[in-house]
């Protein structure tokens, strides 16, 4: 065999051997994550308020009808969805304030992480809230890490936490974006800064008025939560979000559009402040929770038409779902309650954001393969996303070690609609980690001496009672009946398989 004919074998094998190009029919992975969006809040699951580009979604893909986040509120969700792991074993996994440090840590097994060794190039673009740094006190001023390229992530352009939590800045990748030296950021959530004008203190100063906390340092004429001095360049009108997000993930796509790639976009919408870019403003007759609904929209619809242009729908799988059920007044006087109208975010279940009703965990959740999964269809098997990180591993041929990721279950089929039969039963958390357990037709909810009435006045059940609670969530999902009492051995069952798997590691 001569040198030439040698040198073209080898690099035959290696080309065959390559995780890019073995990958080449594995998609392309989009992940759509909006916030606070109920089951009930965009038209395709029923909702009043016309959304074409997420509807598309379905009409081209598959439409889940029994899907949850892992919880009835942000952080959790994320960072169950990004580990594989119920975020209600790791302790300080609630809703992370706007300085939380790091809560996923280098080292860790994560959904971007598995990609990433896929040989995907991957990205985070938005809402981010699962902390950042190691220092107890956050310098915003120079380098910040670990983050999200530490646990996976090639590139990260994320608001650290909420539009509701200062700081209000970006970061791109380490830094934060823009921020002049001479003028440092500085952050507290105990106390004022420089006697900063508050909404507390500066109401006339609010172009949007709080109702419930909200009510610290004034950004863009909107009171948040902590105090923030500084970096003036740096800060960001809430009325760009969207379009900066979509155009940061747009520049991504095309930058990789040669090479496999995941793409986690974590959209800012529907979470409160709603402030609507001037084009989406009165959209609706529904204020400005319904026009930041039509912003989300227009969110997918820019990824879509992006996607066409590059010729890339066909390799492309989009998820589209949410991190928790819907909020209306959530801490600003925004007119969300009063101006519904005969649309309905809850869909017909019970509860909301930060409930243990199912209102709080299940969620939109829809998935296009063009070509791939049959277009216009529908699903009732029971899915969770702590299952992404072991559908993804093994759509790519990666085998996850059982230590970890430990709640993720393998759902590659049921994900694209080649399987109908989904997940057994799943755990639901609801804020002070209140636990809930599904298993086929019936939903336990665990005994809890707690407030009825979610206590800083969003005005959601919470779900928790003093005695234990059973409904079949199939002939009564808006959880009317309560069974425990008819069905007593039924209720011993879940109650004993949800303290198995509290204390199982």
């Amino acid at each position: 065999m001569n040198a030439k004919y040698k040198f073209w074998n080898l690099i035959v094998l290696i080309l065959l051997i390559s995780p890019t190009v073995y990958y080449s029919q594995t998609p392309n992975i989009i992940l759509i994550y909006a916030d606070d969006l109920g089951y009930g809040d965009i038209s395709s699951y029923g909702g009043s308020i016309p959304t074409p580009h997420i509807d598309a979604l379905t009409k081209n893909g598959l439409k889940f009808t029994n899907a949850y986040a892992s919880s009835a509120t942000c952080t959790p969700s994320r960072y169950s969805m990004l580990t594989g792991e119920y975020a209600w074993r790791k302790k300080g996994t609630g809703v992370a304030p706007g300085d939380a440090n790091s809560l996923i840590l280098p080292g860790r097994t994560t959904l971007p992480g598995v990609l990433q060794k896929a040989g995907y190039k991957t990205a985070v673009v938005g809402k981010w809230h699962l902390g950042l740094g190691e220092e107890q006190t956050i310098n915003w001023n120079k380098e910040i890490k670990p983050g999200p390229l530490e646990i996976g992530f090639d590139y990260a352009f994320i608001l650290p936490a909420t539009g509701d939590r200062v700081p209000t800045v970006f970061l791109e990748n380490r830094h934060v974006v823009a921020l002049d030296p001479k003028d440092p950021i500085k952050v507290n959530y105990h106390r004022n800064l420089d006697d900063n004008p508050t909404g507390a203190e500066n109401p006339e100063q609010l172009q949007i008025m709080y109702s419930h906390g909200h009510n610290q340092s004034i950004i863009n004429g909107i009171s948040r939560i902590g105090y923030m001095t500084g970096g003036k360049e740096a800060r960001w009108r809430d009325e760009d979000i969207a379009d900066i997000l979509v155009n940061k993930s747009i520049r991504f796509i095309e930058d990789n559009k040669d090479f496999p790639f995941f793409l986690y976009l974590s959209t800012h919408d529907i979470h409160v402040p709603r402030v609507p870019h001037e084009r989406f403003v009165g959209t609706t007759g529904k204020g400005p929770r319904g026009d930041v609904i039509i912003q989300l929209d227009y969110t997918v619809g820019a990824i879509q038409k992006k996607l066409q242009n590059l010729g890339m729908e066909e390799n492309t799988l989009i998820i589209f779902t949410s991190d928790n059920g819907p909020v209306l007044d959530d801490g600003y006087l925004d007119g969300a309650a009063e101006r519904l109208g005969d649309h309905n975010p809850f869909g017909g279940l019970r509860g909301g954001k930060y409930s243990s009703y199912e209102a709080g965990t299940r969620v939109p959740f829809i998935v296009q393969w063009m070509g791939k999964i049959d277009a216009n269809s529908e699903s009732s098997a029971l899915i969770s996303q702590v299952d992404f990180l072991r559908s993804f591993a093994s759509a790519t041929g990666q085998n996850i070690p059982d230590s970890v990721a430990i709640d993720s279950q393998n759902q590659w089929e049921t994900l694209i609609g080649v399987q109908t039969e989904g997940r057994k039963s799943l755990v639901q958390q609801a804020i002070r980690n209140v636990l809930s357990f599904v298993e086929g037709d019936y939903k336990y909810i665990e005994p809890y001496s707690g407030p009825a009435i979610v206590p800083w006045g969003v005005d959601i059940e919470t779900g928790f009672k003093e005695e234990p609670q059973l409904y079949n969530i199939k002939e009564d999902p808006g959880e009317t009946k309560n069974l425990a009492f008819e069905m007593p051995e039924k209720m011993v069952k879940m109650k004993q398989e949800l303290n198995r798997i509290r204390n199982s590691q």
